[in-house]
């Protein structure tokens, strides 16, 4: 039945993608850049109901009182293509930094301009980075956005060790914004690279800002044991609940050595 149920929301999840880009393509060019978020938002929702509907897998963010005021940081884990979507509703006004090339892929590469995302030239990173910082203060100065960045840079598996790059402190130390760990084990129940998208709740957690104005050291210690200890809250949470999904040997690995035992499968 899983399988019959990630067949089918696979394909109406990018035939989603496909009619909404182009339906709405009137709509979101010639609106102004903020009201035209709204398609984003929307794909997004719909999104989320197609997995709920056709997936049985529902989705619950909390923490939303965690959210400042104007422009921050917001660094979510990063699992699954669940949670480079799922963050749309609740985010004012989102800005990413992402590869040059993607800006040059039809439709999607011109939705991209269309919200004055920020492009990176591969190459050189100290020298990529200075550009991205300079380029970020500029547009945060023309209007307060939330930058999402992925603080390990690719997808992970659940329970993982975790692999956080330097560049995310670079960031916070260059832009001075505060920064909203979102803790989550989405890619327990739509795993990368896998078609398999599994029942559930997922739960994501919008966690307390790290002010701006720490020191290098203490904000990357901080980033990483809050967003870690929540991400194991979740892990065990989830695991022991009614109905868990199938844990995979990173996930099975970290329960371990959080003391959790887990009844034989199969």
């Amino acid at each position: 039945m899983t399988v019959i149920r990630s067949v089918v929301f696979n394909v109406a999840f990018y035939l989603n993608l496909i009619v909404q880009m182009i339906v709405w393509t009137p709509i979101y060019f010639l609106s102004p850049r903020k009201f035209a978020w709204f398609v984003p938002r929307f794909w997004s929702r719909s999104s989320l109901w197609l997995q709920r509907w056709l997936a049985g897998t529902k989705s619950h963010i909390t923490g939303m009182e965690n959210l400042p005021e104007g422009p921050f940081i917001l660094a979510p884990k990063h699992q699954s293509f669940w949670d480079t979507i799922a963050f749309y509703p609740y985010l004012e006004d989102p800005l990413y930094i992402l590869k040059r090339e993607l800006t040059w892929i039809p439709f999607f590469g011109w939705y991209i301009q269309k919200m004055r995302m920020i492009p990176v030239d591969r190459g050189k990173r100290s020298v990529a980075l200075k550009a991205v910082i300079a380029a970020t203060n500029k547009e945060m100065a023309r209007n307060p956005r939330q930058l999402i960045i992925y603080p390990e840079g690719t997808r992970r598996p659940p329970g993982d060790v975790p692999d956080y790059k330097h560049g995310i402190v670079e960031l916070y130390a260059g832009l001075n914004l505060p920064v909203v760990p979102v803790a989550h084990m989405a890619g327990l129940y739509w795993p990368r690279r896998k078609f398999l998208r599994h029942p559930g709740t997922i739960v994501a957690r919008f966690l307390p800002p790290i002010p701006a104005g720490l020191s290098k050291t203490e904000f990357r210690r901080r980033l990483i044991s809050e967003t870690e200890a929540a991400c194991d809250a979740i892990l065990v949470e989830t695991a022991t609940g009614p109905n868990p999904p199938p844990m995979p040997p990173t996930a099975q690995r970290r329960l371990q050595e959080l003391g959790i035992a887990l009844p034989a499968q199969g």
